[in-house]
Parts: C-alpha cells; structure tokens; sequence
C-alpha cells in the first residue's frame, strides 16, 4: 500500500484507528503544553530585555560617576598609580560573586549574585591616609557599585542568551506540532474511516447479494414443493374418482321397491 500526501504509511483497521486517536490526543495536549511554556518563556524573555535595558543605562551613569571619582582621586592624591597600588595592597577580594539556578517553565537559568565577603580582612582601609582618603573611600563605593550592576548585567544577559536558544526551540516544536503531525495524523484518520466505511459498504453490499441469492433458492425450492404437492394432490383425485366408478360397475342394478308394501299380496276381488 503506497501512502499518500499529507499521512502515514499505516494499514487502515480498527486498531490501527485507535492508535492515531490517541497519537492525536497526545500531540494536541503536548502542543497546548509547549505553547503555554513558550508563551511563559516569551513573557520572562520580554522582562529581561526590560531590565537589561535599565540595567545598561545604569551602568552607563555608575561608570561615568566611577570614572570622575577615579579623576578626584588622582587629583587629591597628585598620584596616577592609585589603582597599581590598591591592586598590590589587597591581597584578597572582599566582593565576590555566587551563582544560582532559576526555574522557569523546565529551564535552568542562571544568577549571579555578588556579596561582600565579611572574613576578609581590611587590607584597603590604610590606602589614602596620607592624603585623599575620602575621596578614595567615595571612588571605592562607586567601584563597588558598579561592580554590583556589571554582575547583574551579566547574569541578565546570560539569561537573556539561553531564553533565546530555548524559545527557538520551543517554537519550532510548536510549529511542527501544530503544522506537520497534527494535519498529517487528521488526514491519517480520516483515510482509515473511509477505509473503514467502504470495508463496510462492501460487505453490507456482500450480505445483500447473499441474502438474495437465498431468498432466490428458497422461493425456487417452495415453488417446486407447491408444483410436486399439486402433482400429487391431482394424481391422489383422479385414482380416487376411478375407485369410486369401479365400485359403481360392480353392484348389481336393483329394481325400486313399492313404497305401499303391497308386493306378492293376492289380489282382493268383491
């Protein structure tokens, strides 16, 4: 059997009927589950194409204040190696960053958090404090600042980049779901039902001709029953009627008696 445009190669019975209704069934509720998933996904997505907007604008102003505080800084010091020279005095980093995962509809995104780590000591509290510790200790918050929005940067565009390839994906399958196997499972089922229903067309055809064909044979049957009967029944008569004149033939002929009863009586003469 060649299969045709639109269906699968299947052979068209009841059982093969069953189970494209429950292929059917189950592409239907998988296709209702993965839009609702992509349509989550598009909805975080858009959120974090909002912040990460906020958050480039605010790391544009926390830069520029962070580079005016670095220019302070080398103006009160009249130093330019402030920044070597904090890089060689500290010897641990206070600022770190954590990471975590987020679920969002069966995606794993990640976060990145930063904190300040509490067990480090203070290796930069001495650094300004021949001149310029103020403006040194302004420069650093802003430092710290803006530390804090690039991480958060990062990790919204680290999301941003896998919600992208996730949506992608989520959306072809929607697509070929709702494009491809559901039109080809419906044109499926619709083959076997008509299958079907010319399977059963021909053998309701097939048992009438039968039936007929039998009602034919018993009629023909009754006839030559009702003609033998006849037959019968005709030849049974007419042997009947010729008993009848035999039996006639052979009484003797009797002469009608005299009703007054006067027969052999002598004659009264006065």
């Amino acid at each position: 059997m060649s299969s045709g445009a639109g269906r699968e190669a299947v052979f068209p019975t009841r059982q093969s009927l069953g189970a494209m209704k429950s292929k059917l069934k189950g592409a239907q509720v998988g296709h209702d589950l993965l839009k609702r998933k992509s349509e989550a996904l598009t909805k975080r997505f858009r959120e974090i194409t909002r912040r990460i907007d906020e958050a480039k604008r605010k790391m544009g102003r926390v830069m520029q204040i962070a580079a005016f505080s670095l220019a302070e800084v080398t103006y009160a010091t009249g130093n330019n190696m402030v920044g070597y020279q904090v890089t060689e005095s500290v010897r641990q980093a206070k600022l770190r960053v954590r990471t975590r995962q987020e679920n969002v509809s069966g995606v794993f995104l990640p976060q990145f958090e930063s904190y300040t780590d509490d067990s480090v000591g203070g290796d930069f509290q001495m650094t300004g404090l021949g001149r310029g510790g103020q403006q040194v200790q302004r420069c650093r918050e802003t430092y710290t600042r803006a530390v804090e929005t690039l991480v958060e940067l990062a990790s919204l565009q680290t999301a941003f980049v896998i919600l992208d390839e996730v949506i992608k994906v989520v959306n072809r399958r929607v697509n070929a779901i709702e494009h491809v196997i559901i039109p080809r499972t419906e044109n499926t089922i619709s083959y076997i039902n008509s299958e079907l229903d010319e399977v059963d067309r021909e053998e309701f055809f097939r048992l009438k001709k039968v039936k007929g064909v039998k009602e034919r044979a018993r009629a023909e049957e009754d006839a030559a029953a009702a003609a033998e009967l006849k037959k019968r029944t005709g030849r049974e008569g007419s042997d009947k009627e010729n008993e009848e004149q035999d039996v006639q033939s052979s009484e003797p002929t009797q002469e009608p008696k005299n009703v007054l009863g006067d027969d052999g009586d002598e004659d009264v003469i006065f």
